[in-house]
């Protein structure tokens, strides 16, 4: 049922499709010539799984969220969907149940904010921040921290690199390697995949926003970073 959720409303332009040992996805697909041979036609058709398309902005980055279903949600950021180096990849303190629940109302809007009186945070680059103060629609949730790619993480970006827009599920028992978290082997994977635009505020705010397919109505989705005493929507 959750899945069948973010199907729904997380991109409603969502059209299934089955393929072998992943997940229900939209993909990216290269046209080839009616004249082409068969051999011009088998290299197109390898060559649409290696090369990703033309980012259409230059603020457009590749946003996955993911996660065991029982598990903590991963925010992942991306400019090469083919690369298994994330730019930015934090573990909220979310689990994949409640986020879907915050998304019920079609609006979710996740803050993470530093503490800008620690010298050591004060004028470090946002994405180097190692530890976050979680705000999910304006109400405290714990604490993200910045990670690196583990195994695990680089096999399932692997995994979804032929995935430009879509959510699916990865069977149980996929991966095993770093940060796999408590019970990961049994359960299954679910991610969402979409472009978010990411806009630069100054050096102490940065925020990406889903962008939904099509400009069709659907999920409002943003990640704000801000280093900011304030607060935000207590």
């Amino acid at each position: 049922m959750t899945i069948d959720f973010l199907r729904r409303f997380f991109l409603p332009c969502f059209f299934p499709s089955s393929t072998a040992n992943t997940t229900t996805s939209t993909t990216t697909k290269t046209p080839t010539s009616p004249s082409s041979s068969t051999t011009s036609s088998s290299t197109s058709s390898r060559a649409a799984a290696t090369v990703a398309p033309p980012r259409p902005s230059k603020s457009m980055v590749i946003g996955t969220i993911f996660g065991n279903r029982g598990g903590h949600v991963w925010f992942c950021v991306q400019h090469d969907r083919l690369s298994t180096k994330p730019s930015l990849l934090l573990e909220f303190p979310i689990s994949t149940n409640d986020l879907v629940r915050e998304m019920r109302n079609g609006l979710l809007r996740i803050a993470l904010e530093c503490n800008p009186h620690r010298p050591d945070l004060a004028r470090c680059p946002l994405r180097s921040v190692p530890v976050w103060t979680v705000f999910c629609n304006g109400r405290k949730s714990g604490f993200a921290a910045r990670r690196r790619a583990g195994e695990r993480v680089r096999s399932v970006l692997k995994t979804m690199r032929c995935v430009s827009v879509g959510a699916g599920v990865i069977p149980a028992g996929f991966g095993s390697g770093q940060h796999s978290g408590k019970g990961s082997r049994s359960e299954e994977l679910m991610y969402m995949r979409a472009n978010f635009e990411h806009v630069v505020g100054s050096a102490d705010s940065e925020s990406f926003h889903l962008i939904n397919p099509d400009e069709g109505p659907g999920q409002e989705l943003s990640v704000f970073l801000l280093r900011s005493g304030l607060g935000l929507d207590r």
